[in-house]
């Protein structure tokens, strides 16, 4: 049986989950008070491009609406077990988010993949 390197030869560079989370690229949703609601939805650790987080902070801070970070994060994973599956992985699925501009309903995609040590995790984008 070949490995990956048998076939692609040795890593050259590697950019890992957890340094893209250091560089602000995802957003890590196992942390303070949105662990657990990740944890209430999902077994493998969920994370977020900041694109995502960004369409929450905007919920958040616009005073014309209640919301906070747990209520929209809880909104975003139930609404992704009920999304289309393109493939074992990959969910595609709608959410309502009031208070982020005149769009109330947005897009989001789900990937389940290996993490830094090939763990199963979840990253929710953009689609």
């Amino acid at each position: 049986m070949s490995t990956l390197e048998d076939i692609f030869g040795e890593v050259i560079s590697r950019y890992t989950r957890q340094q893209a989370i250091e560089d602000g690229f995802l957003v890590d949703l196992m942390q303070n008070d949105l662990g657990p609601v990740s944890r209430q939805h999902y077994k493998y650790p969920v994370a977020c491009t900041v694109g995502v987080f960004e369409l929450m902070r905007k919920a958040v801070e616009n005073p014309r609406w209640c919301n906070d970070y747990p209520g929209i994060l809880h909104d975003i994973l139930t609404m992704s077990k009920h999304g289309r599956m393109l493939d074992r992985s990959t969910v595609l699925f709608e959410v309502i988010i009031t208070g982020t501009g005149r769009k109330r309903t947005h897009a989001l995609k789900l990937t389940v993949g290996p993490g830094d040590d090939m763990e199963p995790v979840i990253t929710i984008t953009l689609p």
